[in-house]
């Protein structure tokens, strides 16, 4: 992270945009702004900045688009999505383009100041276990390059998926309650009134269990919260 963290604003609401750029500019940020989805696609493709915060409605490119066309060009940089919409498919659709949290309008601004800096602070967490790989089932993790296969195939995962798996796989057999996970994944001191953990467990199973339905791997413990028995 630089030592003046960098954001880029992607918003296309002019009051809004001024707002979240002056409260960030007195937080100590170095923000650049963009009003629309090109222009935003452009900044941070181009831009090395320390994290995004992307509208979904904006004109030209929404901003799943946006957010879809970065992680494909491999552009890491963590993402915080914006949504008036408030229903749950929407953010489920931002999280599994790999969009690492959201947040819904209206909102404080000391609640983005928060999960923004919990997206800063994750760059630093999480080492994988020893070892280059670490295989189950059919399922082979190479830390080194970042990377899952499954039966030999590449198994697309974001960045927090990865994290979420590297953290499972480093406490295997261990009971994680979702307060520890959201502590030692997205680098929360709270517990943020979201699903976030549960939709980011499903998306995962999606990827890694034969039958995500019934896993094998990543167990729910009711009242509790989750165990990797991989």
């Amino acid at each position: 992270m630089s030592v003046i963290p960098r954001a880029l604003i992607v918003e296309d609401e002019a009051g809004l945009r001024l707002t979240l750029s002056d409260r960030l500019v007195s937080e100590g940020y170095d923000v650049e702004i963009a009003a629309d989805g090109d222009a935003g696609l452009d900044r941070a493709a181009s831009g090395r900045f320390d994290v995004i915060v992307l509208d979904v409605m904006l004109p030209r490119m929404n901003g799943f688009d946006v957010c879809r066309e970065l992680r494909r060009r491999g552009v890491e940089t963590p993402i915080l999505m914006l949504t008036a919409r408030g229903q749950v498919v929407d953010k489920v659709v931002g999280l599994k383009l790999g969009a690492d949290d959201y947040l819904t309008k209206p909102f404080e601004s000391i609640e983005l100041l928060a999960r923004l800096e919990a997206l800063l602070r994750r760059r630093d967490r999480g080492a994988p276990p020893g070892g280059d790989t670490y295989r189950f089932g059919d399922v082979v993790v190479d830390f080194s390059r970042m990377d899952v296969t499954r039966g030999g195939e590449p198994v697309e995962l974001s960045a927090r998926e990865f994290k979420l798996l590297c953290h499972f796989i480093e406490h295997r057999g261990a009971t994680l309650s979702r307060d520890s996970l959201l502590e030692k994944v997205w680098g929360y001191d709270e517990t943020p009134l979201t699903r976030t953990v549960d939709v980011h467990v499903a998306g995962l199973r999606q990827r890694i269990e034969e039958n995500p339905k019934n896993p094998r791997f990543i167990i729910t413990v009711h009242g509790l919260g989750y165990k990797f028995l991989g």
